[in-house]
């Protein structure tokens, strides 16, 4: 009895085991473009125009940027966004640094009244 239970015990627990593979999903549904041939075809034209190919494994779209702000602005908006960040995501989850804020010159919505009511 016991070598019975000790044998069904380890086929059930091989087979628990094991994982079996699915079957391929094939989907079906059928292709509808965004856009006609000619309108890829006048895009592609347009590409080769201005030299530009955008499925280039060296494409840089950013290759002519210019920054409308100088580095100086970038890097204090940088900072003040950081400290709020800081601020708002401490131990307190930011209720000391809200709490030192001005309070906004807005009307308190209740529940119950329709915010668009005049």
């Amino acid at each position: 009895m016991n070598r019975k239970t000790l044998a069904a015990a380890l086929v059930l627990v091989a087979s628990a085991g094991s994982a079996l593979a699915d079957d391929i999903t094939v989907d079906t549904t059928p292709f509808v473009s965004a856009k006609s041939r000619a309108q890829v075809q006048a895009e592609l034209q347009q590409f080769r125009a201005a030299g530009v190919n955008p499925w280039s494994q060296s494409y840089n779209p950013l290759k002519s940027f210019t920054s409308g702000k100088t580095r100086a602005q970038v890097s204090a908006e940088y900072i003040q966004a950081r400290d709020v960040v800081a601020a708002t995501t401490g131990e307190d989850s930011g209720a000391a640094f809200l709490a030192q804020r001005a309070p906004a010159a807005v009307a308190p919505v209740l529940a119950g009244q329709p915010v668009n009511a005049q």
